[in-house]
C-alpha cells in the first residue's frame, strides 16, 4: 500500500511541476480591478441620452487603478568587453663557492652554481552581446503614486501546440509620456521589467535534473 501512496505522490509533484507557470520577477500583481467611485449618473433629456453620450472633451488615457494602458515594447541592447592582459617576470640568481685551505670536500670549492626563473603570461578576452525585443502588450494601472506616476503590470500568455509562452511587463508610467492613443514606448517606462518565457517540453529538456543540481552541490569538481 505504501509503494502506490508513494507513486501517486511523485506522479501529482510532476503534474504540478509541468502545469505550473515559470516564475516572475514583475510587479505584482499583474493585474487588478478598477476602484468603485460613487457619483450620481446624469438623467436623460430631451436631446441628451445617458446611454449613447460620449464626452467629447474627456481624457482617454489611463489615469486610475484598472484603467488599461498599451505598452509598444521597442528594446535594443548591444555591449561589447574587450581586455588583453601581459605579464612578464624574470629571476636569476649566481652563487659562487670560495676556495678555502683546509676545508673538507675540496672537490667542490670554487665551483659556481648558477639559476634562472622565468615566468611569462598572455591573456586576452572579447565580449559582445546584442539583443532585441519587440512586441505589444496591454497592462492594467495597479498603483497610482502621490506624484502622479502610474504602476502597470501586466501578462500575455499564448498557448501553442509546443507548450505555452508568457509575456510580462511592469514599470513606472509617467502620464506626460502616454499618447493620446493611451499607448508609451518601453524605452520611456521607469524601473521597466521585461519577461519572455516559454513552459513546455522543449525548454523543460534544457534545464538539468534536480537529482542532478543535488549531487552537483556535492561534487567538489
Amino acid at each position: 500500500m505504501k509503494p502506490i501512496v508513494l507513486l501517486a505522490g511523485i506522479v501529482t509533484m510532476l503534474c504540478g511541476c509541468v502545469a505550473t507557470a515559470p516564475p516572475t520577477a514583475v510587479h505584482q500583481p499583474m493585474s487588478i480591478r478598477p476602484e468603485a467611485r460613487s457619483y450620481s449618473p446624469p438623467s436623460s433629456g430631451a436631446i441628451f441620452n445617458v446611454a449613447s453620450a460620449r464626452p467629447l472633451f474627456e481624457d482617454r488615457r489611463a489615469r486610475f487603478v484598472g484603467d488599461t494602458i498599451t505598452i509598444n515594447i521597442v528594446e535594443k541592447v548591444q555591449a561589447s568587453k574587450k581586455s588583453e592582459n601581459k605579464a612578464n617576470r624574470s629571476h636569476s640568481v649566481d652563487v659562487t663557492v670560495p676556495t678555502i685551505i683546509g676545508l673538507p670536500f675540496k672537490g667542490m670549492q670554487g665551483t659556481t652554481l648558477s639559476a634562472s626563473d622565468e615566468n611569462d603570461f598572455t591573456g586576452k578576452g572579447e565580449n559582445t552581446s546584442s539583443n532585441d525585443f519587440t512586441g505589444t502588450i496591454t497592462v492594467t494601472v495597479i498603483e497610482v503614486y502621490p506624484n502622479g506616476n502610474l504602476l502597470v503590470s501586466g501578462e500575455k500568455q499564448i498557448g501553442l501546440k509546443e507548450g505555452e509562452e508568457f509575456v510580462r511587463f511592469s514599470g513606472v508610467v509617467n502620464p506626460n509620456n502616454i499618447t493620446a492613443a493611451n499607448t508609451v514606448f518601453s524605452t520611456h517606462v521607469a524601473d521597466a521589467r521585461i519577461e519572455y518565457k516559454a513552459n513546455g517540453f522543449l525548454d523543460s529538456a534544457q534545464v538539468m535534473g534536480w537529482l542532478g543540481r543535488f549531487f552537483l552541490t556535492f561534487m567538489p569538481f
